[in-house]
């Protein structure tokens, strides 16, 4: 069976480099980097939820997160600054390739009434960023572990500035991102 990098290399770059006329296959946007975030503002009263979205992170990625600090304190949210609020991961090279593979075939089919990927979630950058609502539609978890139902967000960063760029790369990659028009 074919990986999603040979498939990158071998049809992705071909399909771009006619759909954009690009000269040279350098020109070719390709993805740099995933990064999973999850936010836990249930931490500044029990730190065992930050434990909890640790571990989920790093058996989901096979990589460990870092713990995300708040920037300042706010006195109604009782957090402090400086103060543990969240995980993130950062993935490149085969490991990102392995996860993007992972999150196409087996996470987002798990997806309970999925009907897509909203095309509207570029950020005017090249960068697409997509959330996911349940932790519990990645086979690395177990059910029985899980202590809280908790979402993360997962953002594609590409080589291109240009969403409709971004936008291309992904669907070629085989992200299902609804066409616009089509809902």
């Amino acid at each position: 069976m074919e990986n999603l990098v040979q498939k990158y290399r071998k049809l992705t770059q071909e399909k771009l480099m006619a759909e954009y006329n690009y000269k040279s296959v350098m020109q070719v946007p390709k993805l740099e980097k995933i990064v999973i975030n999850s936010g836990v503002g249930d931490a500044t009263n029990d730190p065992k939820l930050l434990e909890a979205v640790y571990k989920e992170l790093e058996l989901i990625t096979g990589q460990k997160p870092i713990l995300t600090k708040s920037k300042k304190a706010i006195a109604t949210f009782k957090l402090r600054e400086n103060q543990n609020i969240g995980a993130k991961v950062t993935l490149r090279g085969n490991i990102m390739y392995n996860f993007l593979e992972n999150l196409i075939n087996i996470a987002i089919p798990r997806i309970r009434d999925f009907k897509g990927l909203n095309p509207n979630s570029f950020d005017g950058q090249g960068n697409y960023t997509m959330g996911i609502k349940e932790q519990i539609i990645f086979t690395e978890i177990n059910y029985d572990d899980i202590k809280k139902i908790r979402g993360f967000d997962i953002t594609f960063v590409t080589s291109t500035k240009k969403d409709q760029e971004a936008l291309s790369l992904l669907l070629a990659l085989g992200l299902p991102i609804i066409k616009k028009g089509k809902k």
